[in-house]
C-alpha cells in the first residue's frame, strides 16, 4: 500500500508547493532572463485622446453612486472624450435618480438581470471606442483612465486592468496582504505574456474586442483568457490605480470568495478556461499554475493529508508533513489576532471557500444577480 500512496503524497505536495510558493520566483527568474520587459506597453495618451465610455453597473448603490459619479467626472481626461454610463440593474431604490443628479451622461434603468447583462446593455449603448468598467464603490486616482487608455496605443492589446488597493481601517481580513502578492504575480504574467485574471474595480476593453459571456460568468476571470484566444493581449497597468473598501473580517472574506467561486467554477468547467487551444505554451503554463492548480488547492490538500496519514509510520519526512499540516490548522482556529494566526486562518478559510463555491454551483446553480459584500459600502 505504501508504494501506491507514496507517489500520491509527493505529487500532491509538489503541486501545492509549485502553485503556492515556487511559481512566483519562477516567473521572476523568467522575466529577468527575458530582459525585464515592462508589464504593459508604455505609451503617451494620443491627441486627440480616444473616446472612452466608462461604465458603472450598479445594484442598490444609492449610498455611494453620487460619490462615484463625482470621482469619474473629476478624472484627468478630456471631458468631451469621456462618456459616463451608469447601468442600474433593478433594485427599486434611488440609485438612478442620484446618478442623474450627480451628472452621469447616460443612466440606464434595467430590469434585474445581473451585473454582466447590465454591462452588456451599457456597451451596446456606448459611443466609445474603448469601454472601461468600475465598481460603484471603487474610487480612481485622477490619472487612472489616461493610464489605461494609453495602453491601447499598442494595437495588440485588447484588455487592460489596473491596480486596485483594498483599504480597511479595522478588522481581521488579510486580503490586502494576499492582494499585493496577486498584483505582483499579475505584473510578471503581463510582462511575459498576458494576465490570467483581472478585477472588477478598474479595467478597460477595446470595443471591438468586447465579448458577451454567460451572465453567471464574470469578466474578471473570463475576459483575459478569452482575449488571448481571440488573438489579443490582456495586460496589467500598475500605474492605473483605484481603491476599494475591503470586507472587514476573514469570515466575510470567506463568504465573498465562496460567492465569487460559484461564478468562477462554471468558467473553469464550461467556459473554455480548460481548453488550451489558442494559448501559447507559456500562457498555458500560467493558466495551469495560477488558476487551475490554485483552484484545485482544496483537493490537493485533502490528497496530501490522506497520503500523509497512510505513510506516517514510514519515515520522518511524513511525520514532519503531518506536524506542519496540524500546525496550520491549529493556528487557523486559534482565536489569536496576531498576524501569523490571522494569515493561517485566512489561508484555510479562503482555500475552503474554493471548494464551497464548487459545491454551491453543483448543488444549487449560480444566479446572475449579485449582492454587495457586507461592510464594503
Amino acid at each position: 500500500m505504501a508504494a501506491a500512496v507514496r507517489p500520491l503524497f509527493w505529487i500532491s505536495t509538489s503541486l501545492l508547493a509549485w502553485t503556492q510558493a515556487l511559481y512566483a520566483p519562477a516567473l521572476a527568474a523568467l522575466r529577468r532572463a527575458t530582459g525585464s520587459p515592462p508589464p504593459a506597453p508604455r505609451a503617451a495618451l494620443p491627441v486627440p485622446a480616444p473616446r472612452v465610455s466608462l461604465i458603472v453597473a450598479a445594484y442598490r448603490e444609492e449610498a455611494v453612486i453620487a460619490a462615484k459619479v463625482a470621482n469619474a467626472l473629476a478624472l484627468d481626461y478630456p471631458r468631451e472624450r469621456l462618456e459616463l454610463i451608469v447601468a442600474v440593474d433593478g433594485g427599486g431604490d434611488a440609485t438612478a435618480e442620484r446618478a442623474r443628479a450627480a451628472g452621469a451622461d447616460l443612466v440606464l434603468e434595467l430590469p434585474r438581470g445581473g451585473k454582466i447583462r447590465a454591462q452588456d446593455a451599457a456597451v451596446r449603448a456606448a459611443a466609445g471606442e474603448i469601454v472601461a468598467f468600475s465598481d460603484a464603490n471603487a474610487l480612481w486616482e485622477p490619472d487612472a483612465l489616461a493610464k489605461l487608455a494609453a495602453v491601447f496605443g499598442d494595437p495588440r492589446v485588447g484588455y487592460v486592468c489596473g491596480q486596485v488597493r483594498f483599504v480597511n481601517d479595522a478588522g481581521t481580513n488579510q486580503e490586502g496582504l494576499y492582494w499585493r502578492y496577486e498584483m505582483w504575480l499579475r505584473e510578471q504574467e503581463s510582462a511575459l505574456a498576458s494576465v490570467t485574471g483581472g478585477n472588477g474595480a478598474i479595467y478597460a476593453v477595446r470595443r471591438e474586442a468586447y465579448v458577451e459571456v454567460d451572465p453567471i460568468m464574470g469578466h474578471d476571470l473570463s475576459f483575459p483568457f478569452r482575449m488571448v484566444k481571440n488573438g489579443w493581449r490582456a495586460v496589467y497597468e500598475p500605474q492605473a490605480r483605484a481603491t476599494e473598501k475591503m470586507v472587514p473580517s476573514i469570515e466575510g472574506e470567506w463568504a465573498r470568495k465562496r460567492r465569487m467561486m460559484s461564478h468562477g467554477w462554471p468558467i473553469v468547467v464550461k467556459g473554455g478556461l480548460l481548453d488550451p487551444r489558442g494559448y501559447s505554451p507559456l500562457y498555458a503554463l500560467m493558466i495551469a499554475s495560477h488558476r487551475l492548480l490554485r483552484y484545485g488547492t482544496p483537493l490537493l490538500h485533502v490528497l496530501a493529508a490522506a497520503a500523509t496519514l497512510a505513510l506516517l509510520p514510514r519515515g520522518r519526512v511524513y511525520a514532519l508533513a503531518a506536524a506542519a499540516q496540524a500546525a496550520l490548522l491549529a493556528a487557523a482556529f486559534t482565536p489569536v489576532k496576531a498576524r501569523p494566526f490571522l494569515v493561517a486562518r485566512y489561508y484555510v478559510l479562503t482555500t475552503a471557500a474554493l471548494a464551497a463555491g464548487l459545491y454551491d454551483w453543483l448543488r444549487h446553480g449560480t444566479e446572475a444577480g449579485w449582492e454587495a459584500p457586507e461592510g464594503t459600502r
